[in-house]
């Protein structure tokens, strides 16, 4: 468990979002925080910034349309169904249907799913199409069954 807040740290850390973050869901498998960053980060940069946060955590990328994906995310949906109540069944393609619809509400959506040693991150970072306003951070750190 300490190892899952570790990671979400260093990532709500690097997004200086500590101010008013809190976690959705915390248990020893999976967790999710959330924050606001007191960055201002350009629209432009925020892929950037997913590929330092890929480094700092020694993350390797895994394409959200892969079977290493499809594991991942079925693996989360597990670990956060176990935990609460959730309506419908488990959708490896709800990524890219977030991500349209945050769109279509004219916010900017950038994310990265990776595996780590032992985890899993999803990294997902929002923000308004006009570039006004702050960045949102949300990060899903997921323990290996076999941990």
């Amino acid at each position: 468990m300490v190892k899952l807040h570790k990671i979400a740290g260093k990532v709500i850390s690097f997004f200086e979002a500590f101010d008013g973050s809190r976690a959705a869901l915390d248990t020893e498998r999976i967790l999710i925080v959330r924050g606001k960053s007191s960055k201002n980060i350009p629209l432009d940069e925020m892929e950037e910034q997913l590929e330092k946060i890929k480094d700092l955590i020694e993350g390797k990328e895994v394409g959200v349309v892969s079977d290493e994906a499809g594991k991942l995310i079925n693996r989360m949906d597990e670990q956060i169904r176990s935990n609460v109540s959730v309506q419908g069944d488990t959708d490896v393609n709800g990524i890219m249907r977030m991500t349209k619809s945050l769109e279509a509400m004219n916010v900017c959506v950038k994310f990265k799913l990776m595996n780590l040693a032992h985890t899993a991150a999803f990294v997902v970072i929002w923000k308004d199409k006009s570039d006004f306003g702050p960045l949102f951070v949300e990060t899903v750190v997921s323990a290996d069954e076999q941990e």
